[in-house]
């Protein structure tokens, strides 16, 4: 018996026909200096070459394209995925409103803010911020909207292995970042369905290995140092405590 999916093939390849065409099509091409230093073949993809220097772009984007004009959103966010759903919905005329910590980076809060987003700080680290978001969400009868959790955001980030794939470069390995599974979920679902010889690695922050921990027992971990503090990764939402294991 075949095991159901959560994520949309028809809908990844939706997204990579319809999202903003600025996270579109970004360059990808064999990287010299790493093949050579490696000794093997690296094919790189560049996601920084967007207004927001991310690939959240995409997935944020098909996400609010769903949604009712009048829709209440809330998010918590480190600062990428808050810049992303700021610049998705403010084409669209939504307001959201995006918890981070107080220890955010002030240029991506600066950032957030100028991009249309009512940015509240609260707690020391992202998952505090994260569950006042769900708590004020929760009580205004808002849509919570949770970067690893919604389905949208992971098929909108799923394009990338459309293009990919669709490049003349071949490649046998997929090397994907892996901090909430956002990424790594819509690549693998998308390559897997169209190359299954592929083989796809998430590469987790030493610093930040919930989801590579989650993925391992097959049950959702939490992770804190060995003092018990959020640990910084260079990634700032990539040091979160919680992952949004669900099994598949």
């Amino acid at each position: 018996m075949s095991r159901e999916q959560r994520l949309s093939l028809r809908h990844i390849e939706e997204a990579s026909r319809t999202i903003d065409p600025v996270f579109r099509n970004t360059p990808q091409f064999v990287s010299e200096a790493l093949t050579e230093a490696l000794g093997s073949r690296v094919l790189l993809k560049l996601e920084t070459a967007n207004p927001i220097r991310s690939f959240k772009g995409r997935g944020a984007d098909y996400f609010v394209s769903q949604l009712k004009p009048d829709a209440q959103v809330v998010a918590a966010s480190a600062g990428n995925f808050g810049q992303a759903m700021a610049y998705a919905c403010r084409k669209r005329g939504i307001a959201p409103t995006v918890y981070a910590s107080v220890n955010a980076s002030p240029l991506k809060i600066e950032r957030m803010r100028a991009l249309g987003a009512n940015v509240i700080l609260h707690g020391e680290d992202f998952d505090a911020a994260k569950l006042e978001a769900r708590r004020v969400a929760a009580a205004r009868g808002a849509s919570m909207v949770e970067d690893g959790r919604e389905p949208r955001l992971s098929e909108g980030a799923g394009s990338i292995a459309v293009e990919l794939l669709g490049g003349p470069e071949p490649f046998d390995v997929a090397l994907v970042s892996l901090g909430n599974g956002a990424l790594l979920g819509g690549m693998a679902r998308w390559i897997k369905a169209h190359a299954p010889h592929i083989e796809v690695i998430g590469v987790a922050a030493s610093g930040a290995p919930c989801m590579e921990r989650s993925w391992h027992a097959g049950r959702d971990r939490s992770h804190r140092n060995h003092r018990g503090r959020h640990r910084h990764t260079y990634p700032d939402s990539g040091g979160a405590r919680r992952s949004h294991w669900n099994g598949r």
